[in-house]
């Protein structure tokens, strides 16, 4: 990519010295005081396109006093694209204004030159904004509307001489009405590069696409924040969140899957953080297979007709809810346990009580990786299973899951 990004940079460099030697050469064989502005505005382009080569090549590195980078290398070289954008406005309204009045030539070669300094950076244009929406990268967007401004202003000037062959002499005109384009163009460049030197969040979209994706873990109970910023045409997250799991190890896991996860979706990041902590409970949801709805304890877990569910406070162990759940997979020819697994998952539950061992079965790993502990039961009824979670049993569980009361 930085190859990439390098080779449109000198072809940006290449385009522009093209483009003021062209309209150089028209403005002395000419004599439009319009064609010696937009010729002058793109001498400056020529700077601009060295700055951006310069500012690619150099942001990439890093070294023990930048162990970040210099990303922002290319916003800086954003802000002094602006800048040299608006002094091309300055020099052109100062030329229009106060340099003395010349007579303006017009032939036919003169028009197809100056039609092609409007198709030129017209198509390069366009290519540039493509290649840096694709790599994110601030600098040749700038450029490429560099560019833009360009077309406006050279096809200000080819109407400006069309206007001279017929006989209107509105070139000084044609050279004001570059003015304004320039202005508001290095402006909005000033602003968007200032936001990333001063660390401004990411985009909402961006945020809420981070966020959507460590949303679908279930491991992961609650997004407390997701932060993230520019720097150059890198993202740079932080994510805190809070785990169902106590395991350091499975929630170091849990962080490099989420990491991995967000770089597939999203371009462009250079770092992501994440920070994670367990989740303190104030109660605890016990799940059990049943045969029906009176509360027989099933043996198996897909072909369970329902779920009985009781929920329980972790202090005193005081029954806060009961409840019975229909298996919704219960006519799957396949995985009808595995998406029991996700569906019990899905509804928070802490412990799922089995009378037959999940180890080494598509459902432990489900139930695994989102923190719920699986225990077998030799209870009978829910009633049974509700009796059999004795206080004693339940507060030594609340202890090693974290519980503080």
């Amino acid at each position: 990519m930085a190859k990439t990004l390098e080779r449109v940079g000198l072809y940006s460099l290449l385009v522009n010295i093209g483009l003021v030697v062209l309209k150089l050469g028209l403005a002395a064989l000419s004599g439009s005081l319009a064609l010696a502005a937009s010729a002058a505005d793109s001498a400056v382009d020529i700077f601009s396109s060295l700055a951006v080569l310069i500012g690619l090549v150099i942001s990439k590195r890093k070294t023990k006093t930048f162990p970040f980078g210099l990303y922002k290398v290319e916003n800086v070289v954003s802000i002094i694209i602006a800048l040299l954008i608006l002094f091309a406005g300055y020099e052109i309204a100062k030329e229009a204004l106060l340099a003395p009045a010349g007579v303006v030539t017009t032939e036919w070669w003169i028009l197809v030159g100056v039609g092609l300094t409007v198709l030129v950076p017209f198509l390069f244009g366009r290519y540039e904004l493509r290649v840096g929406r694709a790599t994110n990268s601030p600098s040749l967007m700038a450029e490429a509307r560099h560019f833009q401004t360009d077309v406006l202003s050279s096809s200000i000037v080819f109407v400006a001489v069309v206007a001279n062959a017929l006989g209107f002499a509105i070139d000084r005109v044609a050279a004001l009405l570059i003015v304004p384009f320039i202005a508001k163009s290095g402006w909005h460049l000033m602003a968007d590069g200032m936001k990333v030197l001063l660390d401004a969040s990411l985009d909402t979209e961006t945020l809420a696409q981070i966020r959507g994706i460590i949303e679908s873990y279930p491991s992961v109970a609650q997004v407390k924040s997701v932060v993230g910023r520019n720097s150059g045409r890198y993202r740079f997250l932080q994510a805190d969140i809070v785990v169902r799991t106590t395991d350091l190890e499975r929630a170091h896991r849990l962080s490099q899957e989420l990491e991995q996860a967000i770089r597939g979706e999203i371009t462009n990041v250079e770092r992501v953080v994440i920070h994670y902590e367990p989740q303190i409970k104030t109660s605890f949801t016990y799940a059990v297979p049943l045969q029906d709805a009176a509360g027989t304890v099933s043996g198996h877990l897909g072909k369970a007709s329902y779920f009985g569910l009781v929920e329980l406070r972790a202090e005193d162990g005081v029954l806060l809810r009961q409840e019975i759940l229909a298996n919704p997979y219960l006519k799957l020819e396949k995985q009808k346990g595995l998406q029991v697994a996700k569906l019990l998952v899905g509804r928070g539950i802490d412990v799922l009580l089995v009378k037959e061992s999940l180890e080494g079965k598509g459902p432990s790993y489900v139930l695994a990786d989102a923190g719920v502990e699986t225990r077998l039961t030799e209870a009978g009824t829910l009633s049974d299973v509700v009796a059999e979670l004795s206080t004693k049993e339940r507060s030594g569980i609340a202890a090693k899951r974290g519980y503080e009361p």
